[in-house]
């Protein structure tokens, strides 16, 4: 008789499909997982405890590092649990902009996940199509933070700056014809809030033409639909949070159970799905999208009419103006002190939560009374999902691996912090 073993696959950790720095260890009846490894730790970079050596605010742009595809979620989580600690809470019209941004990021993040999931399984042209769009968001990025990306916008106490008056423009170059940077420049033309509204008129059919593109699609749905199957109960006893939750059709959603900053004075749905597969996961993210995209427009209609500060005038937390720290030397004691030393904090532990793109992102935070952190934990969606993995594909194909890894929608930075 021939001898039959199972067979020891490694999957990474430089597969393309791997999403980062995935090591995962398969082993394989032929064909068919029989039981699924995962190894990380490969990308550690310490962020929790190099956190603990800086004083708190200048912690903030790590946090962006972390989730590198949903920048200001994180940076909110961080940036909450210092207020909480303090007892400031930031102006109104700063929660405005946090709700806002916190909502153009999630476009931002599904937009990432929805090209690379699609490109994983098999369809090219929607990562290009996603891509289109995420390119407009990161000038908003750039138009109020001066960074693309990792933006450290977000202050204790509101945000960095109030939204500018004009968006940069394209330049006149030996490649463009006249007519072709009137066509680019033709939204740029107001300010970031007119900017910003042009493409919440134009994103619906953007969302429209992904799922023209997927949703019926005939092979699509072969590759999604029972693939990576969670039920609800499932789900929660795994600790899952955020769209692979809610695809199992538990509807939880921090936005609406614990409301912070805007988010009990604008109106959205949460989106919820019933087989808790691949494919109700999709219908999940499709659809916050388009919730997404209703928030920001909300919030634009309040952000017109409601002029206001967007920082506590406290100089303790925050740094007097540039004007005033070249004049008046009080201001620029304060703005010596704040940058070096930092401030302390009284004694005490929170933990701030957020409803970022992959999940429940939450910051647990504890403070001696010192300029620094004494404790910071970071809890991570990807790392509780991750988890999940090898339950998830046991008894499935080889290929489905890569689609459940997609679903789950992992990013290295923070489950490894």
């Amino acid at each position: 008789m021939p001898e039959i073993r199972n067979l020891t696959l490694n999957f990474g950790p430089q597969h393309p499909a791997a999403h980062g720095v995935l090591r995962l260890i398969l082993e394989m009846d032929g064909e068919v997982i029989e039981r699924a490894d995962p190894h990380i730790g490969l990308l550690h970079r310490a962020t929790e405890k190099l956190a603990e050596t800086k004083p708190f605010n200048q912690s903030i742009g790590y946090m962006d590092r972390l989730d590198y595809v949903s920048m200001m979620c994180n940076e909110h989580a961080y940036v909450r649990a210092i207020e909480n600690l303090l007892g400031i809470e930031a102006p109104v019209r700063a929660q405005y902009i946090r709700t806002m941004f916190d909502e153009i990021t999630r476009i931002l993040n599904h937009l990432m996940w929805l090209g690379t999931h699609a490109l994983d399984i098999g369809a090219m042209t929607v990562f290009l199509y996603a891509f289109r769009e995420r390119e407009d968001l990161f000038d908003v990025y750039e138009a109020v933070s001066g960074a693309r990306m990792h933006a450290n916008y977000y202050r204790p106490g509101g945000v960095y700056r109030d939204l500018p008056d004009s968006m940069p423009r394209y330049q006149p170059s030996q490649w463009r014809t006249e007519k072709d940077l009137k066509d680019l420049n033709r939204n740029r033309e107001g300010s970031l809030l007119d900017f910003i509204e042009d493409f919440t008129e134009r994103f619906p059919g953007c969302v429209d033409e992904y799922e023209t593109l997927l949703t019926d699609n005939r092979i699509w749905k072969q590759r999604t639909v029972d693939i990576g199957v969670v039920d609800a109960e499932r789900a929660v006893q795994l600790g899952f949070s955020g769209a692979m939750l809610r695809g199992s059709g538990v509807e939880w959603d921090v936005r609406k159970k614990q409301p912070y900053a805007a988010y009990d004075r604008v109106d959205f749905d949460i989106p919820v799905g019933v087989n808790g597969d691949c494919y109700d996961r999709y219908l999940v993210r499709i659809e916050e999208m388009r919730q997404a995209n209703r928030i920001v427009k909300q919030c634009i209609d309040w952000l017109r009419i409601n002029s206001g500060p967007v920082m506590l005038d406290d100089h303790k937390f925050a740094p007097p103006s540039r004007e005033n720290m070249k004049e008046d030397m009080e201001a620029l004691i304060h703005h010596f002190k704040l940058f070096t030393e930092g401030y302390c904090i009284p004694p005490g532990e929170t933990y701030s939560a957020v409803e970022a793109p992959k999940g429940e992102f939450g910051i647990y935070l504890v403070s001696d009374g010192a300029n620094k952190p004494y404790r910071v934990h970071i809890r991570a969606p990807g790392f509780v999902h991750l988890a999940a993995l090898d339950e998830m594909v046991r008894g499935h194909m080889l290929a489905d691996v890569v689609a459940i890894i997609g679903t789950q929608d992992i990013v290295f930075g923070e489950v490894d912090r």
